[in-house]
Formats: C-alpha cells, structure tokens, sequence
C-alpha cells in the first residue's frame, strides 16, 4: 500500500511540474509571448514578400489629409512595366486604385494620411485584387519619366519587410510593413497637414491578392 501511494504521490508532483514550468519559464521571462510573436509575423512577411514584385507609380491626384475623408478613392499610374508573381503584366499606364482608410499602426503625429491600394484596372477592362506596401515616396518628378527624377525614391527589394523612414516627404514621416492592414501611413508632427502632390511618385511592393 505504501509503494502505491508513493507512485502516486510521484505522479501528481510530476504533473504539477508539468503545468507549473511553463508559468515560472514565463514568468522569468515576460517578454517570451511577445517575442514569439514577433518572430511570427516576421516569418509571415518573409513569405508574402516572396510573393510581391516591385511597382513605380505617380499619383493622380493630390491627397489633403484634411479633406480626404475615409473611404475616399485615389488613382495611381504605374511608370514601368511590371510582371506579377502570378504572371500578370501589369503595362506602363496601368491604374491602380486605392482607398484613404483609417490608421491602424498607432503611429501618432499631429495629422495622418492612411492609404490602401485595393485593385489594379487591366487593359482587358477587368479589375485585379491586389496588396501593396508603400516602400518610398518622393515628390512629382521633374522630367518626363519616374526614373528621370532626380529624387525618385529607389525600387523596393525582398528585403524590406517595414518602412519607418522619418522625413519621407518634406517634413513628413512614412510608416509601412508587409502584411499591415494598409499600404501606407504619412504622420507629420512638425505642422497640421499631411498633403501629398500630384504627382507624387512612390516605390510599392505589389502583389496579387489571393481570394
């Protein structure tokens, strides 16, 4: 009798070992949650990278934090022909349209401008899903042509899964990651505007996107 209740008394300390380690391992380190899950996401943008090609485009219109409410819609123009993963060509002159959306990266800044491209107009008519992350900005070209300006913003390589670059555009921060709910986000805290010119040319990461 004695050897079975100390088996047992073995096997219930073993299972409260079993389920208390993992707590104390926690507790001994409270940033293991956080860190896994920032291993995670980093793993995710390293696949869906691989899925993205890099796009140069200008904007149609001027967008004005201040005017442009959720929802509203904004047209870019690609500048160079580009080939998409899923074999799609994407010409010189193609569309792609996109939303203002609201922030969803807690970036801060005294005014903010929220973009998200959503499809891409082919020369069939039809309309293609894409994603996209904003890689860099510059200003409208000064000469006919995206590569022609001399501050173009350089294409954007595999590499860069997050943009967080202070001073994008005249006094004007971008903030943007592979897998964010948006393509981009313009936080200005040195005035109380964000204003983006016609004209403005952008470097994307550009994808498909998958139904």
């Amino acid at each position: 009798m004695l050897k079975y209740g100390s088996t047992l008394s073995l096997s219930i300390a073993a299972a409260c070992l079993a389920f208390v380690a993992p707590q104390l391992a926690k507790a001994a380190n409270p940033n293991a949650d956080a860190t896994h899950s920032a291993t995670m996401n980093r793993s995710n943008a390293q696949q869906e990278a691989t899925q993205m090609v890099s796009v140069q485009a200008h904007l149609v219109q001027t967008l004005d934090a201040k005017k442009a409410t959720a929802g509203r819609q904004f047209e870019a123009v690609v500048d160079k022909t580009a080939h998409l993963k899923d074999g799609t060509e994407l010409p010189h002159g193609t569309v792609l349209i996109g939303k203002v959306a609201t922030d969803q990266m807690n970036s801060g800044g005294t005014s903010r401008l929220t973009l998200r491209f959503t499809e891409a107009k082919l020369k069939d008519g039809k309309t293609l899903p894409i994603r996209a992350m904003i890689a860099g900005v510059a200003g409208p070209a000064e000469y006919t042509g995206y590569m022609t300006g001399p501050t173009a913003p350089p294409a954007w390589n595999r590499t860069t899964l997050q943009v967080d670059q202070i001073d994008a555009l005249n006094d004007v921060d971008l903030h943007s990651r592979i897998g964010g709910a948006n393509s981009g986000v313009f936080v200005t805290t040195k005035k109380d505007d964000v204003k983006l010119q016609a004209g403005s040319q952008l470097s994307l990461a550009l994808a498909a996107q998958k139904g």
